[in-house]
């Protein structure tokens, strides 16, 4: 599929790429651009076309490398194929596993895009043409966003941004991203679902 300019290869075992979703890759992409040096972590990458498409347009001024991490290793795959397609791979670095364990303990970054799923367990059988891996955030729906937050908050640079994905403005409230030492510093709401700007220590506005 066509995803905003960038050729994305996808199959069953992971999300089909939502064009909506595009709008975390630029808003990604303007932090990108003024976030302190460092690398970019993409969590949940999925087929990989959030970060890459962030990293494609970021290419003339301030690109930087990215770190995409998933659990699925189908995800794994077709995100290495899909940045090699885009000519990206040499600035891309796909890891498979918890992403609470392939991180590095040291290792801290300027901005982290995580796009985890946020479906409740019992809304999941609406959706059943999607994998439930890609789309089953737990009870609550907030399983595994609350595991990006324990990332952000070890691997966030002091003066990093990072910019979430969540189903709702009450998710992004329930999922009180204080208790991890963030702030949500603006939330935007898009065709389907939400986006909240994180960084540390920050006065917070909507």
């Amino acid at each position: 599929m066509d995803f905003s300019g960038l050729q994305i290869t996808y199959d069953e075992r992971v999300l089909e790429p939502r064009g909506w979703t595009a709008d975390q890759s630029r808003w990604a992409a303007e932090l990108i651009a003024q976030a302190p040096p460092g690398r970019v972590l993409e969590l949940c990458c999925g087929a990989g076309q959030i970060g890459l498409l962030a990293t494609a347009l970021t290419a003339d001024k301030c690109r930087r490398p990215l770190v995409a991490v998933d659990l699925n290793p189908a995800a794994v795959t077709l995100t290495a194929a899909n940045a090699a397609t885009a000519g990206l791979d040499g600035w891309v670095e796909v890891r498979e596993g918890d992403m609470t364990e392939v991180v590095g303990e040291d290792e801290r970054f300027a901005v982290i895009i995580a796009d985890p799923p946020w479906v409740p367990t019992d809304r999941t059988a609406r959706y059943p043409q999607d994998p439930m891996l890609a789309i089953d955030g737990g009870a609550d729906g907030l399983t595994v966003a609350r595991r990006c937050a324990r990332v952000m908050q070890r691997h966030l640079h002091p003066d990093g941004l990072a910019v979430l994905q969540l189903g709702a403005r009450d998710q992004v409230d329930a999922l009180d991203l204080t208790a991890y030492g963030l702030q949500v510093t603006e939330v935007r709401q898009g065709e389907r679902g939400v986006l909240a700007c994180v960084s540390r220590g920050r006065p917070g506005r909507s």
